[in-house]
């Protein structure tokens, strides 16, 4: 089967002569030895790693496995990572608030589908009232309102115009994104902030509020357009816009798309590879494989990423560092006591001169 390899950047080199298929984990290495230096630095400084709660309450082998390899990855990497299984599906916000209110805890993440789009006292759909539960203080996902809202703003930043505190993406969307930053042709980083893909068309098959949605929303961010595709409809990101296509198909987004990524959670389904273009960028964000591996890797200057898993851990450990550096460092806890005791201390002063001056007025009569 043939290998990707990378330059002295760590970008993926193609094959001109056939498709080449990319170890995810690859791509993880770097963002993961960063996250090693900075636990070993919070360590030496005796200030107690990040701690990251997963709630589970589903019965998805998917969901469990991913809850397995966030622990074992976090153990290796210095992170703390506590998994806390519900039984009942109606603790989970019981739960949820308890980890928000926590000191203690740095991050939560909540292992959907639970209740999927079943009716709830709350609303349409239980679990988008659950990620909006979710403070943002502690949304290692990157997914509650706050976040949300955001991306679909292209707001990059919690404290405008100070601009110190980067918003948080959603996990799997951002190892897309990193991903696709080191496959060749894709990012181009000379161009302005915004630009880095213009020109690009891409095709994300899958509009979840999970994945497709924020995933076609995060690349038109960066100046492409985006065909999202799902089971009875397709629409074009564009610009911070919206367009539906009415004379598309499938199969005409793919065929004029440079990347496509597929997030079919549907094991029976493929992805016809005729479909696809020589040097095409193909990313498989499903837990089923979408498309034939070895009818893909035959067509010219194709670079096929099978699974993301890796990169998503990775960004996980990374959104956690940063929720943990925004909010809960014991030095950013001291700054935020230390500007909450200045009214106090104002207060405090003009209470004392005004006392003094009537003491003073009282002598002199």
């Amino acid at each position: 089967m043939p290998a990707a390899v990378a330059d002295s950047n760590g970008v993926i080199v193609k094959d001109p002569e056939k498709g080449v298929k990319v170890d995810a984990g690859v791509i993880a290495k770097p963002f993961r030895a960063e996250i090693k230096m900075k636990t070993q630095k919070l360590k030496e400084s005796g200030i107690e790693a990040p701690l990251l709660v997963g709630l589970l309450a589903n019965k998805d082998p998917a969901a469990k496995k991913y809850a397995e390899w966030t622990g074992k990855a976090f153990k290796a990497d210095g992170l703390r990572y506590e998994l806390r299984i519900l039984e009942d599906p109606m603790d989970v916000e019981r739960a949820l608030n308890d980890a928000n209110d926590d000191p203690r805890v740095h991050g939560v993440m909540v292992y959907y589908p639970i209740f999927g789009q079943e009716e709830s006292y709350s609303g349409a759909s239980h679990d988008d009232y659950l990620r909006d539960t979710v403070s943002h203080k502690c949304d290692v996902e990157g997914l509650c309102h706050t976040y949300r809202s955001n991306l679909y703003r292209n707001v990059r930043f919690l404290d405008y115009p100070a601009n110190n505190h980067k918003c948080l993406l959603p996990c799997t969307s951002l190892s897309v994104v990193k991903i696709l930053e080191q496959c060749p042709g894709v990012y181009d980083k000379t161009r302005p902030l915004g630009n880095h893909m213009s020109g690009q068309t891409v095709t994300v098959i899958n509009r979840s509020e999970i994945v497709g949605r924020p995933l076609a929303a995060m690349i038109a961010n960066d100046g492409a357009d985006v065909y999202s595709v799902d089971i009875n409809s397709i629409y074009l990101f564009r610009s911070g816009r919206l367009e539906k296509c009415e004379n598309e198909t499938p199969e005409s987004c793919v065929r004029k798309s440079s990347v496509v990524i597929t997030g079919v959670p549907v094991k029976a389904y493929r992805l016809p590879t005729e479909w696809i273009q020589p040097n095409t960028t193909v990313v498989n964000v499903a837990s089923f494989k979408n498309v034939d591996e070895e009818s893909l890797l035959k067509i010219p200057g194709v670079v096929y990423v099978p699974l993301v898993g890796k990169v998503t851990v990775a960004m996980l450990e990374r959104n956690l560092v940063r929720l943990f550096d925004n909010f809960h460092h014991p030095l950013r806890q001291n700054e935020k006591n230390k500007e909450e005791s200045k009214p106090n201390n104002l207060i405090q002063w003009y209470t004392a001169a005004a006392v003094t001056a009537l003491v003073a007025l009282q002598l002199m009569k």
